[in-house]
Order: C-alpha cells, then structure tokens, then sequence
C-alpha cells in the first residue's frame, strides 16, 4: 500500500464517508497520446474520455517530454487537465530504473494515484501506485527491442514491484505476468479494452477513399503497426503461396514490404480506419504475440470475419467467433483465408459475433480501473 501513515490517516480520519464514495484524484501518463496512435496511444485517449465523464474521478493527464508536452492539451477529451514534464523521457527512464525519484508529484502536484499506462510507472511520493503492462513481448524477444527500450525489461520488473495494482488487458496476460514478474496474482486487475462505438455503422470505402488509398475491389486485411512479433512474414509466405487469394492490404505505421499483390496505406485516422476495415474480405491478424487484438473485434463490430493465430490473447478475446490457426502453418493459415473467402454466415452468425464484440466497451474498462485505483489506495 502506497504513502506514509500520516497519509493513511488523511483518508481515514473521521471517516463516516467510504473510500467508495470518494472523489478519486488520479494523475495519468498521457505520454501515449502524443502523435500517431497504435494500440497503447488507443487505449489511453479511449480511458482518458471515460475517466474523465466519471463522478467519482478528478482526473488529470501528464505528459513526459522534452519537447512536445504542450501538445498534450490539445489532445485531452474536454474537461481534462494536463500537467507537462518538460524533461527527457529517456532521463526520466534512467532515473526510475534506480529510484521512485523524481516523483512526479513535485511537478504535477499531489494525487491519489499515479497510473502508468505504458509500461512505466513514474516515481511517487505519497500518491498510490497503477501500472498497465499490456503484454510480455518485451521479455519474450528483448533483441528485438530499440536501442532506447534496451533497460526495459528491468525498468518493468521494477515498476510491477513497486505498483500497488497492476492492469493488463486479459486473464491471460495477468496469469503471465504474476508468474514470469513475481509479483502477487491478486495485485493484478484485468481491464479489457473497448469497442468504440462507431464501429458498429461503420461503411466499406467510398470510392473517392478507394482512389486514394489506391483499394482493390476485394481485399485481405492487416491492421497495426509493422513489427517482428506481428507475423507478418508467415502471411506473406502464405499469401504467395496461393496468388488465388485476393490482393493484401497493411494499414498501420511503419515499413511493410509490399509486392505487386500488396499495398501499405500508411497511418489512416479513425474514420477512414473504419471505413478500409469495413470493406475488407476479411482482416488477419498472424500474431506471434498479443496483449488483446483489438482489431479483432472492431472487425467482428462491422461483420468482417476474422483469421486470427492461435495464441492465448487472440483465443481469449475472439470468445469463438474468430478462425483460429496455429502459429506458423502456412498451409492452415491458406485453407483459414479460402473458408472464411468462401463461407457465408448467416444472419444469426453474424449477430452473434457483433454481441460479442459489443459486451467489450470502453465504460467497462473504465470502470474496472476505477476498482483498481481504489484497491491501489487500499
């Protein structure tokens, strides 16, 4: 439990009124909502809108840079405060792998809590501690790492230590990461990610986006950002394996190698996003790793079947509604594109699937973390 005693005493003198029934004063890294958004930035502008409609939460963002941390108020869903460290986030890093100093407070002023909620959980002095961990892929392949991120592994072994809750996105990555972290499983909350709900009446591409984005009329689709853990050479292979499949589409940041049979639309925003999605044959997602696979189920929203890999994450949030392949078959993960190419669900399917994504929502998830601020302060 996080502060000193007479911090304690603060929260309980007097008490006729719960911690339940408290304002929460929460200080969150906003860092994440700076520039293009992949996964974390998502789930932090989707969090930070929930949070700050919430009645019981007084929340405020801060953002860790030496440059940028002004921009941090423009991104802010209204009502939202931001707090700038105008300080390398690589300092800060180095600082934090040795020591909770310097606490963040003594920038942005007393709270609650502090969450972390990109892996590193800044220093404190009194405020209780939150970290979200989203996935271990950092300790599965630190090769693959960039030379910034290369103390990570322990900066988080660290962090989780020091945290008094700790967040992931799935049971399965919370399991993971009592086990491989040594830290307590009941001082890990799982808060799953949410479906916005624009995806739910989301239309395929209009043909001047089509144009633009140069779109085939039928199309393959990959969502995220380029990387090794994305396995993306595994759909490669099998999409040349087969020149029957339809043309392959990437959309995300990044350097995708394409070929004639394939195209990389670059970082598109959220509406032309749903529109590319929408419109796909189907969207693959080949995972060597995942902390949740939100494209999965933005996808299943707008009746887009899924090929997803058979990994814990992909199986977990799919809930069955998804065709699974094991990790690396070449031949399955073809004969997974020409079933679904081919398959067509009924109505009832189709439902099905979009009631499954729809149970995710960004209101749960905030709700969630709000129990885990309040299991944090203890």
């Amino acid at each position: 439990m996080a502060g000193s005693a007479g911090w304690l005493v603060r929260w309980s003198s007097g008490a006729s009124v719960g911690m339940a029934d408290k304002r929460i004063k929460v200080l969150l890294d906003g860092t994440p909502l700076l520039g293009s958004r992949t996964g974390v930035g998502r789930y932090t502008a989707s969090l930070s809108e929930e949070l700050a409609s919430l009645s019981d939460v007084d929340m405020r963002s801060v953002a860790f840079t030496l440059r940028g941390w002004r921009a941090l108020r423009k991104v802010l869903p209204h009502g939202a405060r931001a707090r700038g460290m105008p300080v390398s986030a690589r300092l800060l890093r180095k600082c934090w792998l040795r020591s909770p100093f310097p606490p963040v407070e003594l920038f942005a002023g007393p709270t609650d809590v502090v969450h972390g909620t990109n892996f590193v959980l800044p220093g404190r002095l009194r405020a209780a501690g939150v970290l979200t961990i989203h996935d271990l892929a950092f300790l599965d392949a630190p090769e693959e790492l960039p030379p910034s991120d290369r103390e990570l592994p322990e900066l988080v072994r660290r962090c989780a230590r020091r945290a008094d809750t700790i967040c992931t996105p799935t049971y399965g990555v919370a399991d993971a990461v009592a086990e491989r972290l040594a830290v307590p499983r009941d001082k890990v909350v799982v808060t799953p990610l949410g479906v916005d709900p624009a995806w739910f009446t989301a239309r395929g591409t209009a043909p001047p986006l089509r144009r633009r984005l140069r779109l085939p009329e039928e199309y393959l689709l990959f969502v995220g950002a380029a990387g090794p853990r994305k396995g993306l050479d595994w759909l490669r292979r099998a999409h040349e394996a087969d020149p029957k499949l339809p043309p392959l589409v990437f959309a995300g940041p990044g350097s995708f190698a394409t070929t004639e049979r394939s195209i990389s639309t670059g970082y598109l925003s959220d509406v032309d996003l749903r529109s590319v999605v929408a419109g796909a044959s189907a969207l693959v997602l080949p995972s060597r790793d995942e902390g949740f696979g939100l494209p999965v189920l933005e996808a299943m929203a707008c009746d887009v079947p899924v090929v997803c890999s058979d990994i814990p994450a992909l199986r977990e949030i799919s809930g069955g509604c998804a065709n699974l392949v094991p990790y690396g078959e070449v031949g399955a993960l073809v004969d997974a594109l020409h079933n679904v190419l081919e398959d067509t669900s009924s109505a009832s399917e189709l439902a099905a699937h979009r009631a499954h994504a729809a149970s995710f929502t960004w209101r749960r998830c905030a709700r969630a973390t709000v129990e885990a601020y309040r299991q944090a302060i203890g």
